[in-house]
């Protein structure tokens, strides 16, 4: 009977290390994409704050996401993961490109991670519903590359927790209209446009909109999804029109395949596109020769995009893209608008993001107009020989 005892209290006290074993495996997993550090920190009573970072890390635009991060966290390398009094810890999540996906990650990072901001994501057709969930939740989200309108302002009504770095798409399709019409001398256009995506349709109203308004014509719009990789049909009925331009508002995996299967067809007009080119997964033969609209260029003389340029070549060994530049960005705006506001708390960091003026950055000054964009000048690239080439400025 004693062994027996002595074999029950000994059983109680095995289940309860494991118990004990289990919890803290728990709490390690639900660390998982932390940053070690600020999770030492923490243990040692320093105040923490979370920061989220949600970016296609995988899928059919995963440099972006690629870039993206790597900006993300030189950003927070440079600051030693401090900013003011607060240690900063990371949580990561891929969104794959897919807008459920992107609500899910979304809302784990805000209801089980915890996080008090978020730097993400790259698209417009992810970044609009995570902007939802973030300003629903009271999460400030500020996002480096989502352009369309529909981000910061829905149905007319501000999402006070949602900001960018990027410009917005009425800007940058007229930018590109306005180009196409003035330097181009363009006369006559045509468009292929993803019917699925916020950010291809936008661009493509905004340039049918400021073109016609400029004079110019366009002669057919035309629509396809996601999935499609033939656009033989189409391209076939454009060739047989007389245009000046080509407009792609479309990712650079999509246009690359659309360029090359417009060539073959024999459409020599020249391709215009947006800041969804920038990337060097683009199929820089097919586009040859054509332009697009983009929130930097790494020629530009600027000392502090010089600096940018230099100090990301020696941390990843290439030139960073505009995705990667605007990442920085965003992420400086959000430190600059903890370190202000001096709180963890989103509503007084939301507030001092507001609050900035003429806050310099490497793709511009940043000061944000009452829909939480910045006012701020683009860029035209052209892709000749290989590579982008630096073509003009152009401000708001």
């Amino acid at each position: 009977m004693l062994w027996e005892g002595l074999l029950v209290k000994l059983s109680k006290w095995m289940v309860l290390l494991t118990v004990l074993l289990l919890s803290v495996a728990l709490v390690a997993a639900g660390c998982g994409g932390g940053d070690k550090a600020g999770d030492q920190k923490a243990a040692e009573g320093e105040k923490v704050i979370t920061i989220g970072f949600i970016g296609p890390l995988t899928g059919d635009v995963k440099t972006f996401g690629e870039s993206t991060k790597n900006a993300f966290l030189l950003a927070l390398e440079e600051r030693n993961y401090k900013v003011g009094d607060f240690t900063i810890k990371t949580v990561t999540a891929d969104d794959r490109n897919d807008a459920t996906e992107a609500v899910n990650v979304a809302t784990k990072l805000i209801t089980q991670d915890k996080v008090q901001a978020i730097i993400g994501s790259v698209t417009s057709k992810c970044t609009i519903p995570i902007s939802e969930v973030a300003n629903g939740n009271g999460v400030v989200m500020v996002t480096p590359t989502a352009t369309n309108p529909a981000v910061t302002v829905a149905d007319g009504k501000l999402k006070e927790y949602a900001f960018r770095a990027c410009f917005i798409d009425p800007f940058q399709g007229t930018v590109a209209a306005k180009f196409a019409l003035d330097e181009l001398k363009a006369k006559k256009a045509a468009i292929l446009f993803d019917q699925g995506n916020d950010y291809t349709i936008g661009l493509k109203d905004f340039f049918t909109e400021a073109f016609t308004k400029g004079g110019g014509q366009v002669l057919a719009t035309e629509a396809y999804t996601d999935k499609d990789t033939d656009f033989s049909a189409v391209l076939t009925n454009i060739a047989k029109l007389d245009i000046d331009v080509l407009y792609l508002p479309d990712y650079y995996q999509k246009v690359s395949l659309i360029g090359k299967q417009a060539r073959e067809k024999g459409i020599k007009a020249v391709f215009l596109g947006g800041d969804g080119w920038d990337s060097s997964e683009l199929d820089f033969a097919a586009m040859e020769g054509g332009y697009f609209t983009n929130h930097y260029s790494p020629e530009d003389p600027r000392p502090e995009v010089q600096e940018w340029v230099k100090k990301y070549e020696a941390k990843y060994g290439a030139k960073p893209d505009a995705l990667a530049t605007l990442a920085y960005d965003a992420t400086l705006i959000l430190l600059k608008g903890i370190e202000d506001a001096n709180s963890s708390d989103p509503a007084k960091i939301k507030d001092a993001i507001k609050a900035l003026q003429n806050f310099q950055t490497v793709s511009g000054s940043i000061t944000y107009d009452e829909n939480n964009n910045p006012v701020k000048s683009a860029a035209i690239l052209q892709i000749k020989d290989g590579k982008q080439v630096f073509v003009k400025s152009v401000n708001p």
